[in-house]
């Protein structure tokens, strides 16, 4: 068998795809050229010239300057960016065995590469010497901000460390590397590994037509004709829970995906969860912090956990007895049915449809044929026309790295050039779960000549099946939206650095311009420019849409109970004080049972699958969520207040003041420019239907 090693041996640099300028249409990366083979001698290649240009540059012998250090190092890399951006992007969003062999080996790799430049005393002195000369340098307000940034990198990264700390956070960064990747392996393995056969009809009772279909093909495609295949991918298992009558088979979906990695095999994430907490922990104390968090968030809006936790049990107290409420709603559901059954988890969903649907009249799937994907996505690029003044062009002509992929060309309103969106929309086995935005190329610009940024945005909707289109259910109506918001931050970046570029702001702040975006999903203006009925072309009727608004507020206690406890969790196993290992069962346990978390309701990602906060960078993070939500609605009411969803001023001063301007200035600076005053919390909690 050729390993991944092998293979790296056998291909000349000179022949990398992976190492030439990019010939292709707007320069985005030639996928179909590139082989796993290509990668390590690329990474190798990025890294030695990364450090051979750092090496030069502390050889200078002109004295330190903004120029020939700070802009010096920051243009060091590009190579390895290049490299990096394919590579990771493509492990995340269509990997196979190879990719993941190599992850193993690069993860450890990167991490002593990082730690060779930030560790680096020749490096760190000159960076210093122009930190401590920045009042009487004359920087521009962005060159001073990369400035300050690059400086606490090196700080927070043990730059004044002794060489004793220096070597022990070597090998806790390599140990981090190594388990993160790990983890999302491991949970990949556990969702793909899962399927539930269902070989009776009466099985299916409750499902919509749309939902069996789709395990119909699923079945057909796993080789297992006839009958019916669900799996623990969120387009699978969620109609599952919400519609199936079959209580003992929702039983086992909601177990399955509860208990992900959590099996007591070669996939479990138990150990792996300790480690990381554990070692954070470490790596927070060598540079002087009390926590993992408190290091995190010093960069981000909340400043310190208390902070941050206070946000989280104001809302937290607002919440809980609406869930209890509606736990009630539902038991009460269930005791007219007579079966003497209590309302467990796995009933949730289930209940909280018949409620839903008993008190507003109101079903989701109604909605579905009005939600053809292609129509919603018109929509989108409607609304950002109507916004921005932006259109976007389908690229026929363009590599892209899975068939399914599509691609578009965003100008702006005279035809200028701004950037590339890919857009990946379908589960697959080779993509992990979730959605989010991501980046190829990110916007700078050099002597005026701006460097457009390549950006995607990677889903799980709903797929296409036999003759029927991909119809979402309004929750994928929101995601895209969602996303689609995060890909206007990196596609309207107007900013020189590209450290300081598009979603280069900390994480408290990104999802601002994400969530903004889901206002407008189910604008009754916005929808007449999308949810046309897929077979008859007919506009989704007023009644059916004041429906889904009276019931918008309907389960809110639930979910944002679940989101909580999960944000909760992330900052309790992140303020563990160093030397603490835990027990990740009994820790989570333990703490949702000091939260008083109700046993019906389990956290939005529990300890094994939590990927945001153990594999995916928001570790300290994931509060940022509702934190945004502050500011996402406070916006939203900027432009409702001027009585258009589309008011020309309100929606300039947004582009100019939070898309355009990435990571150059303090996020609450940049806020308050747009809204002229600090956010106010009372919109939040009327969204959830927390206060009246």
């Amino acid at each position: 068998m050729t390993t991944a090693s092998t293979l790296s041996a056998q291909t000349p640099a000179d022949n990398n795809p992976l190492l030439q300028p990019y010939s292709t249409t707007f320069k985005v990366p030639p996928f179909a050229d590139i082989k796993p083979a290509h990668f390590m001698p690329a990474f190798d290649a990025g890294m030695q010239q990364q450090q051979e240009k750092i090496k030069a540059l502390t050889m200078v012998k002109s004295a330190p300057t903004f120029e020939n250090t700070i802009a010096a190092l920051e243009q060091s890399g590009k190579q390895l960016q290049q490299v990096g951006t394919v590579f990771f992007n493509l492990t995340s969003a269509n990997t196979n065995p190879e990719l993941e062999a190599l992850s193993r080996q690069v993860a450890p790799r990167m991490a002593q590469h990082s730690d060779d430049i930030y560790l680096n005393p020749q490096l760190f002195s000159r960076v210093k010497s122009v930190y401590d000369q920045r009042a009487s340098l004359k920087l521009t307000p962005e060159q001073q901000r990369l400035l300050e940034k690059t400086y606490k990198a090196f700080v927070r990264a043990g730059a004044q460390l002794n060489e004793a700390q220096q070597t022990q956070m070597r090998g806790i960064n390599k140990e981090l590397s190594l388990l993160t990747v790990k983890f999302g392996q491991n949970l990949l393995a556990e969702t793909n590994g899962f399927e539930m056969i269902v070989d009776r009809q009466e099985d299916l009772a409750g499902l919509p037509a749309s939902v069996v279909a789709a395990a119909a093909a699923s079945a057909k495609e796993a080789g297992k004709e006839g009958k019916w295949r669900f799996t623990l991918h969120n387009a699978s298992v969620m109609p599952f829970l919400q519609y199936a009558q079959n209580r003992a088979l929702r039983e086992k979906m909601y177990k399955a995906y509860t208990n992900r990695c959590n099996n007591n095999d070669e996939r479990d994430n138990k150990a792996i969860v300790a480690q990381l907490a554990a070692l954070r922990a470490d790596k927070a104390a060598l540079l002087g912090y009390a926590s993992h968090a408190d290091f995190v968030l010093e960069e981000n809006m909340a400043k310190t956990p208390s902070q941050a936790n206070e946000l989280l049990n104001k809302l937290w107290t607002a919440a809980l007895p609406v869930a209890k409420n509606e736990a009630a709603e539902m038991q009460k559901v269930m005791d007219r049915e007579g079966k003497n059954e209590q309302l467990e988890a796995w009933d949730w969903f289930y209940y909280a449809d018949k409620v839903r649907k008993e008190k507003y009249n109101y079903d989701a799937e109604e909605l579905r044929p009005y939600f053809k994907l292609e129509n919603v996505r018109e929509g989108i690029f409607a609304t950002a026309k109507k916004l921005y003044g932006i259109t976007f062009t389908q690229l026929k002509d363009i590599p892209v790295y899975q068939e399914d992929v599509t691609a578009y060309e965003v100008k702006e309103a005279n035809g200028q050039h701004i950037g590339v969106i890919y857009m990946d929309f379908f589960p697959r086995s080779s993509k992990r779960g979730g959605a989010w935005m991501t980046s190829y190329r990110k916007q700078s610009a050099e002597k005026g000549v701006r460097t457009a940024p390549v950006v995607s945005i990677v889903c799980n909707f709903t797929k296409p099946n036999g003759n029927q289109p991909a119809l979402l259910t309004p929750d994928e109506v929101e995601t895209f939206f969602h996303e689609f918001g995060h890909a206007l931050h990196g596609l309207l970046s107007n900013v020189r650095y590209e450290t300081l570029s598009g979603t280069s702001v900390p994480r408290d702040f990104v999802e601002l311009p994400s969530q903004i975006m889901e206002h407008w999903a189910f604008e009754p203006e916005v929808l007449k420019m999308y949810a046309k009925h897929y077979e008859t072309g007919e506009l989704v009727p007023d009644a059916l849409v004041a429906k889904m608004k009276e019931a918008s507020k309907f389960n809110q206690g639930f979910a944002t109970v679940e989101y909580l406890a999960a944000s909760l969790l992330d900052m309790n196993y992140h303020t563990l004080p160093a030397g603490t290992k835990v027990d990740a069962p009994a820790f989570e346990k333990q703490q949702m049972d000091k939260l008083g978390l109700i046993p019906q309701i389990a956290p939005r990602y529990r300890s094994t699958y939590f990927q945001h906060i153990f594999s995916g960078g928001y570790s300290a993070g994931y509060y940022s969520y509702i934190w945004s939500e502050v500011l996402d609605n406070d916006a939203f009411a900027a432009f409702k207040e001027t009585g258009n969803i589309f008011d020309p001023a309100t929606a300039k001063s947004f582009r100019t003041n939070v898309l355009e301007k990435g990571g150059t200035v303090e996020p609450m600076d940049l806020y308050k420019a747009f809204r002229q005053r600090a956010p106010e919390v009372k919109f939040l909690l009327k969204s959830r239907g927390l206060e009246n």
